[in-house]
């Protein structure tokens, strides 16, 4: 790799500067999703052309609503719909007809829903995966991100984790995002296709479901101390994750599609903010932040009970890589990201007690 970035601190800012003068046309993948949302609303407010390809298989349309309640008009109307399957490749390249820029975040999360239903997770992770870079590159898409995860580093102890060194996968969902590397290097050697995957670290913050079985933690947390509910920690509470706020995550995925360098492209990359916080520490972050606007919620206490299949203990992330190479900053830390998560929230506060 060469020529990496030398100012981190106003890669970002350049590039937003430059895309607000710029029209060019996006597809984000699970765009009815917590983080394809998100893009699509920063995306949108650059005046950036937006194509959505979602199922709704996990994203819901109330986040597609809601981002046209923060957009005006105009920018809207930059935003073509189509509701369709990563798993159909008819449907991958309509979406990808035209496209200048790729955000694949189209997925079957969670770990336990993997290993309930490892069928359904291969064929949306690897096979609709393949259907994406498929369509991207005889569609010959300039720029192609897509998520990769955290998980690929399996049981290897080593913290921080760095890039190039991973253990064996603990879930099925862990050998779906491995093989979406090998097949995301596989194209670049047999058809000169790069891209960039981005390993996401725990990704929270808007528009993050907290309903269902395999809901992350903190959106359940929150939306349970919310609606009365009891809140569970799984283990001891010393379990750690390294948590990153979702403006952290479109950041990367931004720098990540207009990379300028040669050397940037074609590799992985930790998305994160390079710290560790236990799963005791954050329910006392949640609840202090609750009780800022409730004096009730400091009495909401967590219970234990037994860890979770297919986890690993301890998960910390190495960002000098991307900070390096694609001028990633990663500047919203977890205290200021679950404030801006609770308040959030404290919007749908009715909707939970309902």
């Amino acid at each position: 790799m060469t020529n990496p970035i030398a100012d981190s601190t106003t890669a970002y800012e350049q590039l937003r500067g430059r895309l607000a003068t710029e029209c060019h046309t996006w597809l984000v993948t699970g765009v009815a999703g917590f983080i394809g949302s998100n893009l699509l609303e920063t995306l949108l407010k650059l005046n950036q052309r937006v194509v959505g390809l979602d199922n709704f298989a996990t994203g819901h349309q109330r986040n597609l609503d809601e981002v046209q309640t923060l957009v005006s008009p105009a920018q809207w109307d930059n935003f073509r719909f189509i509701q369709g399957d990563i798993c159909n490749l008819s449907d991958c390249k309509e979406a990808c007809a035209g496209v200048e820029y790729v955000l694949h975040q189209a997925a079957l999360g969670s770990v336990p829903r993997s290993i309930e239903n490892p069928i359904n997770t291969n064929s949306a992770n690897v096979s609709g995966f393949l259907n994406v870079l498929v369509a991207a590159r005889e569609a010959n898409v300039g720029s192609f991100v897509y998520a990769a995860s955290s998980s690929t580093y399996g049981d290897h102890p080593g913290l921080p984790k760095v890039e190039h060194t991973i253990g064996k996968p603990l879930s099925p969902y862990a050998v779906s995002k491995y093989v979406n590397e090998l097949y995301a290097e596989v194209f670049a050697r047999c058809y000169g296709f790069g891209t960039i995957g981005l390993r996401y670290f725990n990704v929270f913050g808007p528009r993050q479901d907290p309903n269902g079985a395999y809901a992350a933690v903190i959106p359940k947390w929150i939306k349970g101390v919310l609606a009365g509910e009891e809140i569970f920690i799984n283990g001891d509470g010393e379990t750690s994750r390294d948590f990153c706020y979702v403006e952290n995550a479109v950041q990367a995925n931004l720098l990540a599609a207009c990379a300028s360098s040669d050397g940037a492209k074609g590799d992985v990359y930790n998305v994160a903010v390079g710290d560790r916080t236990s799963l005791n520490d954050l329910f006392e972050i949640i609840r202090k932040k609750l009780k800022a606007h409730n004096e009730l919620f400091s009495n909401v206490e967590a219970i234990k009970r037994g860890f979770r299949a297919g986890d690993v203990l301890h998960s910390q992330a190495d960002i000098s890589k991307i900070r390096s190479y694609l001028g990633y900053a990663g500047e919203v830390k977890i205290d200021a990201g679950i404030a801006k998560t609770v308040n959030w929230h404290l919007g749908k506060q009715q909707v939970y007690r309902a």
